[in-house]
């Protein structure tokens, strides 16, 4: 237990630190254009196993015409490992979870490339939404006591993205799993 706590509070500066140096622009990002194979590839094989245990499948789709993003590999890596973790944590035995990624067809919006993380976990409830990319906000804290973390992972997730000139959002239905989105722009 002691173990336990030492390391989520070591994870906790960590993240912190990380947080602020991305919010104060120290934490500069070295843009390249990037193949999203590449992107998925390492949180892939890092979650394969803990998706497995779980009892909870994964499964990736790209978009044949989908093209080169202009990212910075590793923060990009961070998000979406991120947001599988997550969608493991909270996806029960039996469950799915699917990594999609095509190029954005919303008008305006044309240039980017469009990732979704869909899972058929416990789902997030509509108070709760809102509020998911703010800083140290766990859910239901029922739900999750347990399950560790800091609270800061998709806070950290939606600066990364938002750095790279991209959005990120939520739908949910509580019972029924999430989808997190998040957009980056295509290399030119």
């Amino acid at each position: 237990q002691a173990e336990n706590e030492v390391n989520t509070m070591t994870q906790m500066v960590e993240e912190l630190t990380e947080l602020s140096q991305i919010e104060s622009g120290q934490g500069r990002l070295r843009l390249v254009p990037v193949a999203v194979s590449r992107l998925i590839a390492v949180p892939l094989e890092r979650l394969r196993s803990p998706a497995e245990r779980a009892g909870t499948t994964l499964a990736v789709e790209i978009a044949a015409e989908t093209p080169l993003v202009l990212a910075d590999e590793e923060r990009v890596q961070q998000v979406i490992t991120n947001l599988l973790h997550n969608a493991i944590k909270f996806t029960p035995p039996g469950g799915a979870i699917r990594l999609i990624a095509a190029p954005a067809d919303t008008p305006g919006r044309e240039g980017e490339v469009l990732f979704e993380v869909r899972d058929t976990g416990v789902g997030i409830t509509k108070a709760d939404l809102p509020r998911v990319f703010e800083r140290f906000y766990k859910s239901d804290r029922a739900r999750t006591r347990g399950q560790g973390g800091t609270g800061l992972g998709l806070a950290i997730a939606r600066h990364i993205v938002e750095a790279h000139g991209g959005r990120i959002w939520v739908k949910s239905k509580v019972g029924k799993g999430s989808s997190f989105y998040f957009t980056l722009p295509a290399a030119q």
